[in-house]
C-alpha cells in the first residue's frame, strides 16, 4: 500500500532547513513525495505544540492512507504525540526528539528570564529559519507542559536516531524513553543535535526501517 510521508521540522527552524532539504532530495531520488509543512504557519509568536499537532493532523484528517511521520527535535516530539492520537500514523522516525524539552531548555534560559517571559508574555528567540530574533508567547510553555512522554504508550513501530554528543536534548532522554517501550529502536550516532555529519547514515536507517526502494 502507498504510504504518505510527512517531515516535521524542529523548533525555530523551517521547512527549508538543511536536514529537511537533504531528506526531501533523497525521497525525490526514489520518486517518493515527502510533504514538509511549515510549522511556523507565518505566526511564530503563537506557536504551540497543540497548534503543530492540529496543523499536521489537518493534512491527513480525510485520508485513509497509512502515514509515516519523520520528526526532528520538537517536530519529533510532535510526531510522537500525533502517533498517540491518530491511528493513521503507522510508523515514526524521530531525529533527536525533544523529550523533556522544557526541562532542558528553561534552565538554560535561567529563572529570571523565565519569570520575565511570564510577566511580559513574550520572549525574543533566535529563529534559525529566519536568521533573526522573533517573539514567542509564554503560551508556548503552558501548552508544552501537557505533552509529557508518559502519555506516549501506543506501540507504534518507532525508530529514534540521536547523537551521542547532543548539546540540546541529551541522548539520555531517548535512552530513558526506549527503556520501557520494546517497540522503539534507538540508534546512537556520533553527532550533535544538528546530526549534520551523519545524514547518509540517517538515510540508510530510514530506508531500512521504512522498507523504501
Amino acid at each position: 500500500m502507498v504510504n504518505q510521508y510527512i517531515y516535521l521540522h524542529g523548533f525555530a527552524s523551517s521547512s527549508n532547513s538543511a536536514k529537511a532539504r537533504d531528506i526531501q532530495e533523497r525521497f525525490a531520488q526514489i520518486q517518493t513525495k515527502l510533504n514538509i509543512p511549515d510549522l511556523n504557519a507565518g505566526d511564530f509568536l503563537r506557536l504551540t505544540i497543540t497548534r503543530q499537532i492540529n496543523q499536521v493532523a489537518a493534512e491527513f484528517a480525510n485520508n485513509s492512507l497509512p502515514i509515516t511521520l519523520i520528526g526532528s527535535s520538537l517536530g519529533g516530539l510532535t510526531a510522537a504525540h500525533l502517533g498517540q492520537q491518530y491511528p493513521q500514523v503507522q510508523r515514526l522516525v524521530l531525529l533527536a526528539p525533544a523529550f523533556g524539552f522544557l526541562s532542558h531548555w528553561l534552565p538554560k534560559l535561567g529563572d529570571e528570564a523565565v519569570q520575565r517571559w511570564q510577566q511580559e508574555k513574550y520572549l525574543m528567540v533566535h529563529h534559525y529559519g529566519e536568521g533573526r530574533l522573533l517573539p514567542l508567547s509564554y503560551d508556548f510553555v503552558t501548552d508544552a507542559d501537557q505533552y509529557s512522554e508518559e502519555k506516549l504508550q501506543s506501540p507504534i513501530p518507532t525508530l529514534i536516531l540521536h547523537g551521542k554528543k547532543d548539546e540540546v536534548i541529551p541522548i539520555s532522554a531517548s535512552r530513558d524513553f526506549v527503556l520501557l517501550r520494546p517497540w522503539v529502536e534507538l540508534v546512537e550516532l556520533e553527532s550533535d543535535h544538528s546530526l549534520g555529519n551523519v545524514m547518509t547514515e540517517i538515510w540508510q536507517a530510514i530506508s531500512l526501517f521504512c522498507q523504501l526502494p
